[in-house]
């Protein structure tokens, strides 16, 4: 959940952010979407060998009829933008919620969504965890922009959500996203979460983290937060 917390903030300041817009299931349903992109995630991350690269083709299936559909092509930089966020959120969530990743630690992550990135035919992708920092913080520089459909993705997450979970998902965002998009989004620099996550991760220890996963989303995704739980 941190990591698509942190990724729809980012989203939203992206500047290619209207593909997102051009079927209208964004805003529609950002939750709904969120659970989506989980479910992909999952197929990736934790499938045998021969299921992962299935689900990716399928992912650069949907993207190539939007842009079909669209009768133009997303940016390359746009889909390494994505990339770079899974990345950084995967690292940054892991850290604020366990430890502080080892340098080869993070060179593993770097290197599951690099692969991931290759099967999807990605152009100009670093080749290690060094040069990705070095390009992400280009990325951050050069493709972000506070715009229109920032405000309105943001007032889509707060209806959809409701004010106290809307609430949470700010608060959770300030410790994940990069210090350009923070500065963007007028972020302050405390955060409440600060204060909950120690209380969370001991409601793990006594299996009552999914109280608080049901808490901080709606009723009507309680099926989805309990397949969040990867046994």
């Amino acid at each position: 959940m941190f990591i698509f917390a942190g990724s729809a903030a980012e989203f939203s300041l992206n500047k290619a952010v209207d593909w997102l817009y051009f079927t209208g299931k964004l805003p529609a349903d950002p939750i709904g979407r969120l659970f989506s992109t989980v479910t992909y995630a999952r197929a990736i991350i934790f499938a045998k060998w021969d299921d992962a690269l299935k689900a990716i083709d399928k992912i650069t299936g949907i993207h190539a009829a939007v842009e079909q559909s669209r009768n133009a092509t997303i940016p390359g930089w746009a889909y390494r933008d994505v990339l770079y966020m899974l990345i950084h959120y995967s690292i940054a969530s892991y850290e604020l919620l366990e430890r502080k990743l080892t340098a080869p630690e993070k060179e593993e992550v770097f290197n599951v969504f690099y692969r991931v990135g290759e099967r999807m035919h990605l152009k100009a992708l670093p080749h290690n965890y060094d040069a990705w920092k070095t390009d992400y913080a280009q990325h951050l520089q050069n493709d972000l922009a506070k715009t229109n459909f920032t405000t309105d993705l943001f007032r889509q997450y707060k209806k959809h959500l409701g004010a106290f979970r809307y609430y949470i998902l700010i608060e959770a965002q300030k410790l994940l996203v990069p210090k350009r998009a923070h500065e963007l989004l007028g972020f302050s620099n405390f955060s409440v979460m600060r204060l909950i996550i120690p209380a969370y991760k001991l409601s793990a220890t006594v299996n009552l983290d999914k109280a608080f996963k049901a808490l901080v989303l709606p009723e009507k995704y309680k099926v989805q937060v309990k397949d969040l739980d990867i046994v």
